[in-house]
């Protein structure tokens, strides 16, 4: 047992449940999102990474935390285990992930894996800054820090890696937060607040979000303008979150929600701020399109902060009907990487994947890759 990898466990059974029902976040909301109709996905998701472990399991042993906080995922995949923290209150708090991570540094873990947001993030920084190697499994609504990996299978694979004995190098990696609440009211106010030690490994691990507008004004104006002119009558559109989309709501001069999803038919707003469920009933069976954009730095088209745009919905209106925008700055700050898709459903993201036409200007199209030719 003595020379087994030990893997450090915590999932912070909360985060992301304010997505999909349009809260923008789940810091204090918990409560609501479960009125609302959300389901937590942070289990599922840590579930996935660890999927990626089991040809591995007699190599490694986990040590985590009670509940679901990390012992229901071990038990449902029969992994080995131990528990090192039970917590205090259920549902757990940030308190619990602290002292949960800072039992698991002092155990000599060597990796801390984490299922989460940005909170989480900091919690986990808070507790053992940089003195433990860690890797974020993405689950939160917001994910602007550099310390997660691009998606759940991503982090499983990336692991793996490094429990085979494979050479891994290891960089320093920024925590960013943001203020929910003013996140909530369409204002993006993201700080620094430290940094961990993560595995280096750029085809795994997310770039952090650029910062700033990734276009100039005039190109969102000509993207807006062009969008307009396409837009078909009898037709619903899906307006993702993000300033080129909400230039094209502009441009149309309709009332846009900067960080939710609103949608248009016939050139008037029909619905605002929409959850995963009520875009899912305003699209199935009807003719639709998703206009969207990606994140600069990250290039992540779905599964950042759009979680509205569940699995179905994007089933709902397929792949074809995907309109993309980007200013070509925002392509150059990817580097030649590929846009990503984090739906949280692995056959979708890989039936998304393959080249894309995106607009960067008017009538201007480029072709780019969505997603790795190849499985993670």
């Amino acid at each position: 047992m003595a020379n087994l990898f030990r893997l450090g466990l915590i999932v912070n059974p909360l985060a992301g449940l304010g997505g999909s029902v349009g809260l923008k976040g789940s810091d204090g909301q918990a409560e609501q999102a479960l009125a609302l109709g959300a389901t937590p996905q942070a289990m599922n998701r840590a579930a996935t990474a660890l999927t990626e472990l089991l040809p591995l399991r007699d190599k490694f042993t986990v040590l985590t935390v009670a509940g679901d906080m990390g012992q229901s995922v071990c038990d449902a995949l029969g992994l080995n285990y131990q528990l090192v923290y039970q917590p205090q209150t259920l549902p757990s708090t940030a308190a619990d992930t602290e002292t949960a991570a800072r039992l698991l540094a002092g155990n000599g873990v060597d990796i801390l894996l984490f299922a989460g947001g940005d909170g989480t993030a900091r919690n986990i920084c808070t507790a053992v800054g940089e003195q433990t190697t860690v890797l974020g499994i993405p689950a939160g609504v917001k994910i602007h820090s550099g310390v997660y990996a691009i998606s759940p299978q991503a982090a499983g694979k990336l692991v793996a890696k490094l429990i085979a004995g494979e050479l891994v190098s290891l960089n320093e990696a920024p925590v960013m937060d943001i203020d929910e609440q003013a996140f909530r009211s369409g204002v993006v106010k993201a700080r620094r607040f430290g940094e961990m030690r993560i595995p280096a490994q750029l085809r795994y691990v997310q770039s952090v979000k650029m910062g700033g507008r990734e276009s100039e004004e005039l190109v969102l104006a000509d993207l807006a303008a062009y969008v307009a002119t396409q837009m078909e009558d009898n037709v619903r559109y899906v307006m993702g979150s993000g300033s080129t989309v909400a230039a094209v709501m502009a441009e149309l001069g309709l009332d846009n929600t900067l960080l939710g999803v609103d949608v248009v038919e016939n050139g008037a707003l029909i619905a605002k701020d929409v959850t995963a469920t009520q875009l899912f009933e305003l699209v199935q069976g009807y003719p639709s399109k998703l206009v969207i954009t990606l994140i600069g730095g990250q290039g992540h088209v779905f599964g950042r902060g759009n979680q509205q745009l569940s699995p179905e919905v994007i089933r709902a209106i397929g792949r074809d009907n995907i309109v993309l925008i980007a200013g070509k700055t925002k392509l150059q700050q990817l580097e030649g990487r590929p846009l990503l898709a984090d739906t949280g459903d692995a056959r979708l993201d890989q039936q998304l994947t393959g080249l894309i036409n995106i607009l960067t200007g008017y009538n201007d199209y480029v072709m780019y890759r969505l997603g790795y030719e190849d499985e993670l």
